[in-house]
C-alpha cells in the first residue's frame, strides 16, 4: 500500500507551479521591455510572419473562393438580364425600322402613282390589291372594289411605271386583273422610238414581242408602249424596254425580251383608267413616213387579230 501523501506534500506543488508562473510572467515582461526598447524581436516576427503568409492564404482560400463564386454567379445573371433586355429592345427596335422602311416604299409608290396621274391628267380610281397569284401559267390581280365601286371589264390597270394589265372579271365588291405576264395576254404596242407596230405576249415569267419582221427598225433599248389599236388599251403607256432580240425557231422572225415598266410583283395599290384615258405627256411617236414592208404590213394585220382575240368583251350597257 502506498505511503499517504499528506498536506504538506501539496502545498510545495503549489508553490512550485505559482513559482514558475511568475517566473514565465517576468521572463514576458522582460521581453516586452526589451522589444519595446531596442526592437531587436521585430525581424524574427518578420520571419515568422513571412514563414506564416502561406499558411494565411491557404486557409482563406475557401473563403475568397466561395466570394469568387458568389460574385461570379451575381455578375452572369445580371448580364444574362441585361443581354434579354437589349435583345428585346433590338428586336423592338427592328420591327419598328422594318415597319417604317415598309411605309417610306409604299409612300414613294403612291407618291409615284398620284404624280403619274397629276403629270398625265388622268381620269382613275385607286384600287387596293387584296390577292396576288404570280405562279407561271396565272398572273393576276384580285383587287379590293368592284362593281359597286363602278370597276368594269376591260379597264386598264396601271401603275406609276406604266401599264399592268386589264381587268377581266368583275363581281360586286371585287375584281380581277389579268397582268401583262400572263400567258393568256396579248397586248398591241409600238416602238416609241418609230412606231412600228408589234405585239406583246404574256410568258408567265416574262414579256415577249413575237414575228419581228427581221426588216424592222427594232433595236435593244427601245422603249415600247401601247398601240391604242383594238380600242382596248389607249394609245401611249408605257409596256417596257426591249432587252434582248433573237431569232425564233423558224430563223424567219426575231422575238423580244421585254423589262416590263410597270412593277407587276409590288405594290398595294393599281390605279384603274376610266374610259377614254390617254396619256397627255408621253404620245407614241409617230410611224416612220418610209413606206412600210410586206412584212410589217403583214405583222400589223396580225396585231389586229391579236387584239381582238385576247381582250375579253366588253360588258352588256
Amino acid at each position: 500500500m502506498p505511503p499517504y501523501a499528506g498536506p504538506s506534500a501539496s502545498r510545495s506543488d503549489d508553490i512550485a507551479g505559482t513559482l514558475r508562473l511568475l517566473v514565465a510572467l517576468a521572463l514576458a515582461i522582460a521581453l516586452m521591455v526589451m522589444d519595446h526598447r531596442g526592437g531587436w524581436l521585430t525581424a524574427i516576427r518578420g520571419h515568422i510572419e513571412t514563414a506564416a503568409q502561406p499558411l494565411w492564404r491557404l486557409a482563406g482560400l475557401p473563403a475568397k473562393l466561395g466570394d469568387t463564386v458568389r460574385d461570379d454567379a451575381s455578375t452572369r445573371s445580371r448580364l444574362a438580364k441585361e443581354n434579354e433586355t437589349l435583345r428585346n429592345a433590338l428586336l423592338i427596335s427592328s420591327a419598328r425600322i422594318a415597319r417604317l422602311q415598309a411605309s417610306a416604299a409604299e409612300n414613294a409608290r403612291l407618291r409615284g402613282l398620284l404624280g403619274a396621274v397629276e403629270q398625265g391628267g388622268l381620269d382613275v380610281q385607286l384600287a387596293p390589291v387584296l390577292d396576288i397569284a404570280l405562279d407561271p401559267t396565272r398572273q393576276r390581280l384580285t383587287l379590293d372594289i368592284g362593281a359597286d365601286q363602278g370597276v368594269t371589264i376591260g379597264q386598264p390597270a396601271i401603275d406609276a411605271g406604266g401599264l399592268l394589265g386589264q381587268v377581266t372579271e368583275v363581281r360586286s365588291s371585287t375584281a380581277t386583273v389579268l397582268l401583262l405576264t400572263d400567258p393568256d395576254h396579248a397586248v398591241p404596242v409600238a416602238v416609241a422610238r418609230n412606231g412600228i407596230r408589234l405585239v406583246a405576249y404574256g410568258r408567265g415569267d416574262r414579256i415577249e414581242l413575237a414575228n419581228i419582221p427581221t426588216s424592222s427598225d427594232v433595236k435593244v433599248g427601245d422603249r415600247i408602249v401601247t398601240s391604242g389599236l383594238g380600242g382596248r388599251f389607249p394609245p401611249g403607256f408605257p409596256v417596257g424596254t426591249l432587252v434582248k432580240l433573237r431569232r425564233d425557231e423558224s430563223r424567219a422572225f426575231l422575238v423580244g425580251d421585254l423589262q416590263p415598266a410597270a412593277q407587276l410583283d409590288r405594290g398595294r395599290d393599281v390605279l384603274l383608267l376610266r374610259r377614254g384615258a390617254t396619256p397627255s405627256l408621253s404620245p407614241p411617236a409617230p410611224a416612220s413616213a418610209t413606206p412600210q414592208t410586206p412584212a410589217a404590213a403583214t405583222t400589223g394585220a396580225t396585231t389586229g387579230a391579236a387584239e381582238a382575240a385576247t381582250s375579253p368583251p366588253e360588258p352588256a350597257r
